[in-house]
């Protein structure tokens, strides 16, 4: 009875510990996502608390949602006009992750995005589907409270659910490769070179991206070799990096964004951060999903091939799968090491 009891205070300390290092994370990085706002002084062309709820979700499960909650609360409620205004877009940005997350169990998302069909899942049903709550719920909100007028709800609407699907797209591959990265096996010296020479490179193009040269497009060589060499590993941070360096150049008014009004360069950036994130996440599973067909190619030609040599010999039982076959002779082996 005690020992049950026990277990039950630890398990509900550790869930509250889950929620309160998640609202202390999406608080957070919504203080760094408002240093690029746009619409008073909350809607941002990035907006990487809708990636850090997407994540979280789909990394622990929905009973994490009050941290979501609580972090969106903490957000807003200096921002809010009203306690009923703040109420309202604290629900729209927690249901908007909530929504993805149910979209992207439905079709039976895999948090290894090692698949076409769950980048695109990502894309269109995590990102731009879900958000839609978000944006809409709030921007209503701020038109009902009076902060805004008529005329500037779809302004203000289009940043707030691009600034949403953009953090969903960016921030939430990051956190997933982030949960199952470990150190390579046997890595030659030479693929850690090259990848210290790929962080080299993209630190040397968000500088080229941040000057005054009109230079966003660099960034894209950096995305196929990342995505083909390293895969999402590689080509997800790099594109977070990419997406970083030109939302600075926007916030500066510099290279493509130098001369043009706040609608003209809400649209480069946009469709800039857009391209750039659907290049890593589909080039990324594209080359995951090829590697895994050749494996299992090369699999198959392997009890093709033992097949063919117990025909040969005149062993005409049948040959069970590769995989159980290896754990049958392991196992038969492990007395005779005993």
């Amino acid at each position: 009875m005690a020992v049950a009891r026990h277990e039950r205070l630890r398990h509900s300390g550790l869930a509250a510990l889950e929620i309160c290092v998640i609202a202390a994370l999406y608080f957070g990085s919504a203080k760094v996502g408002l240093l690029q706002q746009l619409v008073r002084g909350q809607v941002t062309p990035l907006w990487p608390p809708s990636g850090i709820a997407v994540a979280s979700l789909l990394l622990r499960g929905p009973r994490v949602w009050p941290g979501i909650a609580l972090g969106a609360f903490l957000v807003n409620v200096s921002l809010g006009p009203s306690v009923p205004a703040v109420l309202a877009i604290v629900a729209g940005n927690t249901l908007a992750p909530v929504c993805s997350y149910v979209l992207l169990r439905r079709v039976g998302f895999r948090n290894a995005l090692d698949r076409l069909r769950d980048a695109l899942a990502l894309i269109f049903l995590g990102a731009f589907t879900g958000m839609l709550v978000s944006s809409t719920t709030g921007s209503a909100t701020l038109v009902l409270a009076g902060v805004l007028g008529t005329g500037d709800f779809w302004p203000t609407w289009s940043v707030w659910w691009t600034g949403d699907a953009m953090g969903v797209m960016v921030v939430t591959p990051v956190l997933l490769v982030l949960r199952s990265a470990h150190r390579p096996k046997d890595a030659p010296a030479s693929r850690w070179l090259e990848g210290l020479l790929l962080v080299a490179a993209t630190a040397g193009v968000g500088l080229l991206e941040t000057s005054h040269a009109p230079l966003l497009f660099l960034g894209f060589p950096l995305l196929i070799w990342a995505a083909f060499r390293f895969q999402l590993s590689g080509a997800a941070p790099c594109a977070l990096a990419v997406s970083t360096f030109a939302i600075i150049a926007a916030a500066q008014e510099t290279g493509p964004f130098h001369g043009h009004d706040l609608l003209t360069n809400m649209i480069t950036l946009q469709a800039f951060n857009g391209s750039a994130s659907l290049t890593a996440l589909l080039l990324g599973a594209v080359v995951s999903e090829r590697n895994q067909t050749q494996q299992e190619i090369a699999r198959a030609c392997g009890q093709l091939a033992e097949m063919v040599a117990r025909m040969a010999t005149g062993d005409l039982r049948p040959t069970l799968p590769y995989r159980q076959n290896e754990k049958e002779e392991q196992g038969e082996q492990a007395p005779r090491r005993a």
